[in-house]
């Protein structure tokens, strides 16, 4: 079985938020693989990862890192391959804007999408609306995700007709 979508972050510190995109892509069952790579400790590996990813199978890249954030774009310069950027809250942090703008304010040709600040997840759901452009059953299964998160949102407004207080109408 080939990775068809990596997940890199700076450092293992950031697993605690790129496990979430692990998780979905597992629930979905979307073959992926995992990296710890800095781009300012290890910048000849991050390289080399990037120029191999499309020979291993990847397909789109998730790359998460705090405070200066660089490894995202840095990915995206070496690769063809889109590239999904998660801001990550650091220990160092400015508040995790540090690393939202240095993710969202690449140079042009050099995009980066980037998602809400700790949401892999989103990051997951992005890589599977990618992969589904050209996978018929990878577009079903998304389409029974976004139904299934409609229907969660359904019954949370049905259960709340049941919360009582005296003066609801």
């Amino acid at each position: 079985m080939k990775p068809r979508v990596g997940i890199i972050m700076g450092s293992t510190s950031d697993w605690k938020v790129m496990e979430q995109a692990a998780k979905l892509l597992d629930e979905m069952e979307v073959p992926f693989e995992i990296n710890a790579l800095s781009a300012h400790r290890t910048p000849e590996k991050v390289m080399d990862y990037t120029e191999s990813a499309h020979k291993r199978g990847i397909q789109v890249i998730i790359a998460g890192a705090g405070a200066a954030a660089h490894l995202p774009g840095v990915i995206a310069a070496g690769t063809h391959l889109p590239v999904i950027g998660v801001p990550v809250k650091s220990s160092n942090s400015l508040d995790g804007w540090d690393s939202v703008l240095s993710i969202l304010q690449m140079p042009a040709g050099i995009p980066v999408a980037t998602v809400a600040l700790d949401n892999s997840r989103n990051a997951a759901i992005l890589a599977l609306q990618i992969l589904s452009v050209s996978d018929q059953e990878m577009l079903e299964k998304l389409l029974e995700f976004k139904k299934n998160l409609k229907n969660k949102v359904v019954q949370a407004n049905d259960d709340l007709k049941e919360v009582k207080f005296r003066f609801r109408v």
